[in-house]
This record gives C-alpha cells, structure tokens and sequence, in this order.
C-alpha cells in the first residue's frame, strides 16, 4: 500500500512537471493467494504515441481513438517483445489483460501466472526505448510487503532483485 501511495506520488509529481523525461512506471505485486504476478504498467500517451506511429508507419495515427485496430491489438504485441519476466531464470509467460486512460497516461495491466515461489526476478522494460534513447523505464516490485526497485535504461534494459 505504501509503495502503491508513493508510485503514485511519483507519478503525479512527473506529469506536473509537464512531462520533460521519458519515464514510464511499473508497478509488480506478487499475490501468494491467487499465485500470480499482477502488473501495472504507466506510459505517457504522447511517447507512446509517436512510437505506434513509428512502428505500425501511420504518421497521423491518434492512439487514444485508433481507426482499423484498438489501442489492445496495439499493445498486445508490443509488450510481448518488449516485457519480459523471468523468475528464478525461467522465462514467464506474460498475459495482457487490457488498459484504461488515466490523465495523460494509459495504465496497462498484464499477469503472470500461475507463480510458484521464486528468489529471483529478472525484468526486461525495452518499451519507447526505440524511439527515446533516454528513456527511463522504473520498475517496483513488492513481495510480502517488502518494496525493490530498479531503473532501466537503453543501456541496461534489464535488472534483477533478489527476494
């Protein structure tokens, strides 16, 4: 809950600064009930934007009201090559599970599942970093309660915590 109330803190504070970085926020929670990884994910609308412009070659599209595919059919695949878990080495099978319009920002959510108990967790955040070499994508994870973060980059695209 704190790391729920501080991400969103942060995320406040970065839209307030009218948006000058190229950041995007995802959020990891490990629920030892249902045995999954639930995922969050927050990217800038405009970022996004440009880069589905880039990569499906439509210079006019607005993704917030795409014509001939949904922002889903969009995200879908994207986040598929571009996200990626291991846990304990062994490559997770990622499932979208749609998206909603928040602010300036879609908030994207994803599972993985079914999770058995693991030590370590290794992320693979590439999303933008194709058009914005600067891009910043902030990764928290909370497992029983205990929060660890990194922050991956074009240079590092993928980090490792140890629970």
């Amino acid at each position: 809950m704190v790391s729920s109330v501080l991400s969103f803190v942060q995320w406040v504070v970065l839209v307030v600064m009218a948006h000058p970085l190229h950041v995007s926020v995802t959020e990891v929670a490990f629920d030892e009930k249902d045995k999954a990884l639930e995922i969050m994910m927050r990217v800038f609308i405009d970022d996004l934007e440009v880069v589905m412009r880039n990569r499906l070659k439509q210079p006019e599209l607005d993704i917030t009201v795409p014509k001939g595919i949904t922002v889903d059919e969009m995200m879908g695949p994207y986040l598929a090559e571009h996200f990626t878990i291991q846990l304990d080495g062994k490559a997770q099978k990622i499932k979208y599970l749609g998206h909603e319009k928040e602010g300036e920002a879609f908030i994207f959510y994803v599972e993985v599942s079914p999770v058995k108990r693991w030590k370590k967790i290794q992320v693979t955040n590439s999303i933008i970093m194709e058009t914005y070499r600067d891009q910043s994508n902030l990764v928290h994870v909370t497992v029983q309660g205990k929060v660890k973060s990194l922050r991956l980059t074009g240079d590092e695209p993928t980090g490792q915590l140890d629970f």
